[in-house]
């Protein structure tokens, strides 16, 4: 293992996590298994690499959209206004109701950028 396989391996989980986890809840748990203890091996990078590419031709759900949007909500739960609160419950229910109108990713990106959580504004986001 080297140290710069290994961040490079944080780097690109830091951009794609909720991307995975908006599409399988099974591969993100095997790569969060491939990344326990940071040990990591050219046969894990490969192993991650080839999760990423089976899963870009897989459409999300809507429950596995909703746990990813659920995960993101979490990082402005507490400093959210009422506004936002309700604003993202109605979301969260149009969602269920009507999937091919996600406004999720655009709403949530507004409040990255208003409460300036850096680590949602490098990311790839679900739904996209």
């Amino acid at each position: 293992m080297t140290k710069a396989l290994l961040k490079n391996f944080q780097h690109s989980w830091s951009q794609n996590k909720y991307w995975v986890m908006s599409r399988s809840q099974q591969a993100y748990n095997e790569i969060r298994l491939l990344a326990k203890n940071n040990e990591w091996s050219l046969a894990k990078d490969a192993r991650y690499k080839e999760i990423l590419a089976e899963l870009e031709g897989k459409e999300p759900t809507v429950k596995t959209l909703t746990v990813a949007y659920q995960h993101i909500w979490g990082y402005f739960k507490k400093s959210a206004n009422q506004a936002e609160r309700e604003t993202y419950q109605q979301l969260m229910a149009l969602l269920a109701s009507d999937p091919a109108d996600d406004q999720l990713p655009s709403f949530l990106k507004s409040l990255a950028e208003k409460y300036q959580v850096e680590y949602l504004l490098e990311m790839r986001w679900p739904g996209e």
